[in-house]
């Protein structure tokens, strides 16, 4: 594993000209773990529920375009931060990187035990392709939005254990891994927004990224339904009844959408920034849990 050391209080206060609330002594740290390369998890290997199942895999089958897009957005606006910004970047490109590698096997295994999850794949590749002409400083605002997404999720994958309960260990292992580092790396896309937007007025800039927020939330959650429904289909679960089994599942019980919510909100406040909710503790509590799993093997 590799740690960045703690940033000097000049280096955080350059990257907009004020403040910014990443905190001075985070470490962002690349975990090169791999992770249900011996044994694979089964078709429904959340609970043996298929609607949580379904769910989880469609997230999964966004996030190795995704994710490569998120590195690109980011890497296009590094030129002049600060020492410590650039560091940050440089471990945030790292992390995804290796979030990819994750991804793109736990996908392979998903087609393995039966799933169409191509189709998905090319949606966002499609997706994407729409970007390609427009400023990049919009994917920048959409990475920002996205990974804010990541965050919430991760932070609710992490501190209520209902989502992985009566999983397969190495999927929820994965999935709990990846939490850690959208935790730990939740600033980057927004640091780098400050410094990149550093001359636009307060409105402009708030402006911007609570549009794009909204695109984004839309887009996100529509397509992550039509996806997570398809792939119920796919195992012959479809109708009124598998619609409302998933409404329950994501705003019910255990209702990430409905947990997350107050987070998501707090993006459109002015001011706003990532780490003004501290989670790290949540990451110490699940980076000891892999390291109690690993001495304990």
């Amino acid at each position: 594993m590799n740690a960045m050391p703690p940033a000097t209080a000049l280096e955080r206060s350059a990257v907009s000209g004020k403040h910014v609330p990443t905190p001075a002594d985070l470490a962002i740290t690349v975990r090169d773990r791999r992770f249900g390369r011996e044994t694979p998890p089964g078709r429904w290997w959340l609970a043996d529920d298929p609607v949580a199942t379904a769910w989880h895999n469609s997230l999964s089958a966004t996030f190795p375009r995704g994710e490569a897009f998120f590195i690109e957005a980011v890497k296009a606006h590094r030129d002049g931060v600060p020492p410590r910004l650039d560091a940050e970047i440089r471990a945030f490109i790292r992390q995804e990187i290796n979030h990819t590698r994750e991804h793109v096997a736990f996908n392979r295994a998903a087609e393995s035990a039966g799933y169409d999850i191509a189709r998905i794949d090319r949606r966002v590749e499609e997706l994407l392709a729409l970007t390609k002409d427009r400023p990049v400083i919009l994917n920048l605002a959409a990475t920002m939005a996205l990974e804010h997404f990541t965050a919430m999720i991760a932070h609710e994958f992490l501190a209520n254990p209902a989502h992985f309960a009566g999983a397969d260990p190495e999927a929820a292992a994965m999935w709990r891994w990846h939490a850690i580092e959208e935790i730990e790396h939740k600033g980057v896309a927004y640091d780098t927004w400050l410094h990149a937007t550093r001359e636009w007025s307060r409105f402009k800039r708030w402006k911007v990224k609570a549009l794009m927020m909204l695109i984004v939330s839309k887009n996100f959650i529509t397509h992550r339904i039509e996806d997570t429904l398809d792939l119920l289909q796919q195992d012959g679960l479809a109708g009124a009844r598998w619609k409302w089994r998933l409404a329950k599942y994501l705003l019910g019980k255990p209702g990430v959408l409905r947990r997350i919510f107050p987070a998501w909100l707090s993006y459109f406040k002015p001011g706003f920034h990532p780490w003004q909710h501290d989670d790290r503790a949540l990451i110490g509590k699940a980076d000891s849990a892999f390291a109690d799993a690993v001495h304990t093997a």
